[in-house]
């Protein structure tokens, strides 16, 4: 009899703001998760993040800069942004995380100067990332996002392209079914495109909220996905509200997070 594995499941602990890794760890262990990916802001040091994950026996899947802009053409602004994500991969090596992900700036939805311009310079701060990263058996991945959240790398297939380009062989994307419903066609079709470009795969309603809770067939996602067994599917929930980005999310808030992360794990 043939026996098909369950993906690995992770959590992004972003949603949950403030939360220190010490209290979201067993949590999230107690839901069944697998893993994490932790947001450098969570990290009090490397070694003490390290001994959490471990006490409660979690990977960390990726880690994810501050919101730095790498594609800023003055270079006073775009260098202090390398070197934050310089520091971030040299964290990963410490914390054994095999992945770092990176984005433009959340929110410039425009150029400063012109988008072929800020295209250039992007395209030379995670070249050297990306080097920077293998030097290090880190791999590195771009976020595909929303038009409404940046002007770069909105698109599976132009991402896909900027790749090849860029000849990085340790260099891949991270892609969103948030961001998909938005940008993409065809679910299915996109993860198939990605192939084992795909590091990472973001999960979550159309709403944001719980698998089922929304309008997404998210079986054509996870139909996709039984091909790319090594990818971690992370949930990425969020509360209903007007501002889900505010610097912290309120106790009510927090658990909505956490019954729509129990909900989602219940599907798998």
């Amino acid at each position: 009899m043939e026996i098909f594995s369950r993906p690995k499941l992770g959590v992004a602990l972003w949603t949950l703001r403030q939360m220190p890794l010490a209290e979201s760890a067993p949590l999230v262990a107690q839901m069944q998760y697998d893993g994490v990916v932790l947001p450098f802001t969570q990290i009090e040091t490397a070694a003490h993040s390290a001994q959490i994950l471990q006490e409660n026996q979690l990977t960390c899947f990726a880690l994810t800069p501050n919101p730095v802009d790498l594609a800023h053409p003055d270079t006073a602004v775009r260098q202090p942004a390398i070197a934050h994500v310089q520091e971030v991969i040299e964290t990963a090596v410490t914390l054994q995380t095999p992945l770092v992900t990176i984005r433009n700036l959340p929110g410039r939805i425009r150029p400063v100067a012109s988008k072929e311009e800020e295209m250039l310079v992007w395209e030379t701060a995670v070249t050297h990332l990306s080097t920077f990263a293998a030097e290090r058996s880190i791999q590195l991945a771009v976020d595909v996002v929303n038009r409404y959240e940046s002007f770069l790398c909105t698109k599976t297939a132009e991402t896909l392209t900027m790749l090849t380009r860029l000849n990085q062989p340790s260099l891949g994307l991270t892609l969103s079914a948030f961001h998909m419903n938005l940008e993409e066609q065809d679910a299915g079709a996109t993860l198939r495109a990605a192939g084992d470009k795909l590091a990472l795969f973001y999960m979550a309603d159309s709403n944001r909220q719980a698998i089922g809770e929304g309008h997404l067939k998210l079986g054509l996602h996870l139909w996709a996905l039984e091909a790319l067994p090594d990818v971690p599917i992370i949930l990425e929930c969020l509360p209903e509200g007007g501002d889900p980005f505010g610097q912290g999310v309120d106790e009510n808030g927090r658990n909505r997070i956490l019954e729509c992360l129990k909900t989602s794990r219940s599907w798998f």
